[in-house]
């Protein structure tokens, strides 16, 4: 059946008037002009990328189910976007792709399920225009929030060297890793943030593995491989997190191989993220992992305590919050997980003395956390601990919870100390009890100590490592 623009697109807007309300019909639905109608595939002229944007974003279910009616389950909508309205001199500025009601193209920019496996729009537009891409930045990370320490002063200098001449430093490319939680992907995010506020006119874009696996699978699926790499090869900086769960993937890195080459010989920036350094990434081309080498590898380790002290005062301070300085010393101690875990702990806190309109304090921290972190949930003893820590370092319990003053003997007791405040809810004075009667004061020395010789002797540090496992296995137990 042939049927004409009008006609299809007047039915169309007949089912869309049925589930928008008066005022956004009028707002989004009338201003569209149908073009043509070829087959399955219905243009309409929509007049700005902002109106195009909306509308796939707000409206998709809705264009899907009025087109599929009007066309049959194989119709799809083509959006005629003027990206430029021009002037006397120069014409209008006219861009054509799909939108999701019902096409199975991709957009790197934008990927988007709303409960079904259709994928929507194209790679990109021919001319790519900065302030048209979804660059997938979080606009809440910025240098000005991440927390720097010892734990994490390279890999942000590094960041803020590359935000300042990206792809003109020898930190190309700038490999971040670290576990999880330590705030690898702020930090990326924060680098993107501020090339993008510095230099406007440069593409930037985030994207982790995943959904560049699926962008390729699909580009491979609807032959759109030459449009897949040709969008990548626009991109001023590309940030790929968590890079090792390419591992495996030969078709993957073979792409991404291509793209990294290209980039770097144009002098674009490259950014990656892994949960380990490149040396030990399995499963890849040696010649890719030659090239995650070229640049700046940088870790990020685990805050030690006066870094997580930092964040959780940065973090309250933002939501306009004052936490006492014993309530930021418990939580720094006793949520020793990741960055990620201790946010959701002050979000918690927060949460609890709003709704309980209590002020906080150490016992309402104390209630939250026992609720969270299972460490704090253990019935660990003092004893248990004393015991385990004069086991492995073979030492004398009583002479452990002595008065002795011998180094073999002071550095079991300190680390006992520092277990006693991560793994039991005791203040600092019952702990100084437990260990010859010691004050507070004394248990404070330990617990700073015991820091400070895991950030310079790696042998201890791997000790209390040890010892911590020993400890949360009896805890799981």
């Amino acid at each position: 059946m042939v049927i004409d623009s009008a006609t299809a697109w007047t039915d169309c807007l007949e089912i869309i008037k049925q589930n928008v309300d008066e005022q956004n019909f009028s707002t989004w639905f009338k201003p569209i002009v149908p073009l043509r109608a070829e087959g399955d595939v219905l243009t309409i002229q929509v007049p700005s990328q902002f109106f195009f944007e909306w509308l796939e974003e707000h409206y998709v279910p809705v264009l899907r189910k009025a087109i599929h009616s009007v066309l049959g389950e194989n119709g799809r909508l083509e959006y005629s976007v003027i990206v430029d309205s021009g002037n006397q001199r120069n014409p209008p500025l006219i861009v054509n792709y799909p939108n999701g009601a019902g096409t199975k193209r991709y957009n790197p920019n934008q990927q988007v399920n709303n409960g079904s496996n259709e994928e929507y729009s194209p790679f990109v537009l021919r001319t790519l225009n900065p302030a048209n891409v979804n660059s997938k930045l979080n606009p809440n990370y910025s240098f000005d929030n991440f927390v720097e320490g010892d734990c994490n002063r390279l890999a942000r200098s590094a960041g803020l060297a590359v935000a300042k001449k990206p792809g003109i430093t020898s930190f190309n490319p700038l490999m971040l890793y670290g576990g999880v939680g330590v705030g690898k992907t702020h930090l990326v995010h924060s680098i993107g943030n501020e090339i993008k506020k510095n230099f406007p006119e440069k593409i930037v874009l985030y994207i982790d593995q995943n959904d560049f696996t699926s962008q390729f699978l699909n580009a491979v699926q609807n032959n759109k491989i030459q449009d897949f790499q040709s969008f990548y090869m626009k991109v001023d900086l590309l940030i790929l997190d968590d890079v090792q769960f390419l591992a495996g993937r030969e078709k993957t890195q073979e792409m991404f191989f291509h793209i990294f080459n290209q980039l770097h010989q144009s002098g674009k920036q490259i950014i990656m993220t892994s949960d380990c350094p490149p040396r030990d990434l399995k499963g890849f081309q040696e010649r890719l992992l030659s090239r995650f080498k070229w640049g700046l590898t940088a870790d990020l380790q685990e805050p030690d305590f006066e870094t997580k002290l930092a964040i959780i005062h940065n973090k309250m301070e933002s939501d306009g919050i004052e936490i006492p300085t014993e309530v930021a010393e418990y939580l720094a101690y006793s949520v020793d997980t990741n960055l990620r875990d201790m946010e959701g702990v002050l979000n918690s806190l927060i949460f609890h003395a709003t709704l309980l309109k209590k002020q906080i304090d150490l016992d309402l921290a104390k209630e939250v956390l026992k609720n969270i972190v299972k460490e704090i949930q253990s019935d660990v003893s003092v004893d248990f601990i004393q015991k385990t820590v004069a086991d492995y370092f073979k030492v004398e319990l009583e002479a452990m919870k002595g008065k002795i003053k011998k180094r073999e003997i002071v550095i079991p007791r300190q680390v006992a100390m520092y277990f006693c405040k991560r793994f039991t809810q005791l203040t600092l004075a019952l702990i100084g009890e437990n260990f010859g009667g010691r004050d507070h004061s004394t248990v404070i020395h330990a617990l700073e100590s015991v820091e400070d010789m895991m950030k310079t002797d790696a042998n201890f540090k791997n000790s209390v490592e040890d010892l911590t496992k020993k400890l949360k296995m009896r805890m799981a137990s």
